[in-house]
């Protein structure tokens, strides 16, 4: 195993692509979740109060699809880099499911909430719910007992997204000519990967499913376009020999 340097950082940034080999619907394909669901009903911080049992109903479904399927081998990849690299490995996603941790794969960064989790916004306590139901009539918060205050942990649209700070605090390492930052399954449409890459100095590799209009390929270093489960094995050895160049 190479030996690693506390001046080298890899990041990895990963969108719903690489949970959709696993079977989980993305929400922005033409076939995805909001095709189906009106925003307002089920992911806005201003009105899901008022659609109360809509909100629930979607988002326990959504637990229930997500204790029915497996990680993939990307997810298994990530966790053996994180491994391999411990804290000089950042893990940042935008998905709101499990699968990198049920991966083995710990610290994860979730930008935008998490499925298995319930919040309380009456008292601010955040539970694990894991894949159950949450029963409107029979449930309550464990600590003050609201129920019209609860919802999913998850970062509605107009909400506040706490970890993004985080993120720009990881991205800032990225100036860093030693730094590998690896973008994976996003579009870049909800949060700018352009902006988070602009003059940085770092090695990029860049996988999705296809081109993207929010994503100037220029950018990167390597880009594959393909399923992220095979272009994962290729992503490894690229940041090996990006590495093994830099000595």
């Amino acid at each position: 195993m190479m030996q690693y340097k506390a001046t080298k950082k890899l990041i990895i940034f990963t969108g719903a692509g690489i949970s959709a080999e696993s079977g989980i619907r993305t929400f922005r394909d033409t076939d995805g979740l909001w095709e189906d669901h009106c925003i307002e009903e089920v992911c806005s911080q201003s009105s899901w109060k008022k659609h109360f049992e809509t909100l629930h109903t979607f988002y326990n479904q959504r637990r229930v699809e997500l204790g029915k399927v497996v990680p993939n081998r990307a997810h298994e990849i990530v966790s053996e880099l994180k491994m391999q690299y411990g804290d000089d490995c950042v893990v940042i996603t935008q998905n709101v499911d499990d699968l990198f941790e049920r991966a083995g794969c710990h610290n994860v960064l979730h930008l935008h909430g998490e499925l298995c989790k319930m919040e309380c916004t009456a008292c601010g306590t955040i539970w694990d719910i894991g894949y159950k139901i949450f029963d409107i009539v029979s449930d309550r918060c464990p600590h003050c007992g609201s129920l019209k205050g609860v919802k999913p942990h998850i970062v509605f649209f107009g909400g506040v997204a706490p970890n993004y700070r985080e993120m720009h605090k990881v991205f800032e390492s990225a100036r860093h000519p030693e730094t590998i930052v690896v973008i994976i399954g996003t579009m870049g449409s909800v949060i700018s990967i352009e902006t988070l890459l602009l003059k940085k100095l770092c090695k990029k590799i860049l996988n999705n499913l296809e081109p993207s209009p929010y994503i100037d390929e220029a950018l990167f270093d390597q880009v594959y376009y393909e399923k992220a489960t095979t272009a994962l094995e290729k992503v490894r050895k690229d940041i090996e020999r990006y590495w093994k160049q830099g000595k």
